[in-house]
């Protein structure tokens, strides 16, 4: 029977271990990336560690201005990809409903704050750094306080973002849902705001630690 004869050409063949070498070689890439990232920043480290003459080092305001960029760039960084994803639902929704524009705008407002939560952050780390006497103790501390408000305000407004773009899709069709989505974009919201007010308390701890050791 010639319709049971298949030819060579037609039959699918089994891919081969060369076709998937590309993405192992990208998957494999990216992990020694990391990896010496990793060992740069401990080599660092230990570099820095082992150069400090004592308390006070030229060292310790890098770390201290690197925490008030680090709590800016990422908090504006969170809000820039909340109000983004956001405005998205709302100007989809808005072509069809848009007697519900003005209504469904909460999640940008809700996302432009954390980066005032980075801007405050940010203004008071610069404005605590002294320009002679700033100890270790205090750059690490500030480092710690922008990255608590940093990180923070960026998984707030990842959050914020992908609850507001589906959010205001579905209260277009559903008005009921109107209520628990605002719910949960004020427990995201309040992920940048613990964030918040770890940075302050690392800031007054790095603020009395300078003076603590410049008295002793």
């Amino acid at each position: 029977d010639l319709g049971r004869i298949h030819s060579p050409c037609t039959q699918a063949q089994p891919k081969t271990s060369q076709e998937f070498l590309p993405d192992q070689a990208r998957k494999m890439y990216a992990k020694m990336k990391k990896t010496a990232l990793l060992l740069t920043v401990s080599a660092m480290s230990l570099q820095i560690a082992e150069a400090m003459p004592g308390e006070n080092s030229d060292v310790a305001p890098f770390f201290g201005f690197m925490g008030a960029a680090i709590a800016l760039v990422f908090s504006c960084m969170g809000a820039a990809y909340g109000t983004a994803k956001s405005g998205v639902g709302v100007a989809s929704m808005g072509v069809m409903r848009p007697e519900l524009v003005m209504k469904s705008i909460v999640p940008v407002v809700m996302a432009g704050v954390l980066g005032i939560y980075g801007l405050v952050i940010a203004v008071i780390i610069s404005t605590g750094i002294p320009d002679t006497g700033y100890c270790m103790f205090g750059g690490y501390a500030h480092l710690a306080s922008g990255l608590s408000c940093g990180l923070a305000g960026l998984a707030a407004g990842m959050a914020i973002g992908i609850v507001g773009d589906a959010g205001v899709r579905a209260n277009a069709q559903q008005p009921k849902l109107y209520v628990g989505m605002i719910l949960i974009l004020i427990f995201a919201e309040a992920l940048a705001l613990y964030g918040l007010i770890v940075g302050i308390i690392l800031t007054v701890k790095a603020s009395s630690g300078c003076a603590a050791a410049a008295s002793g």
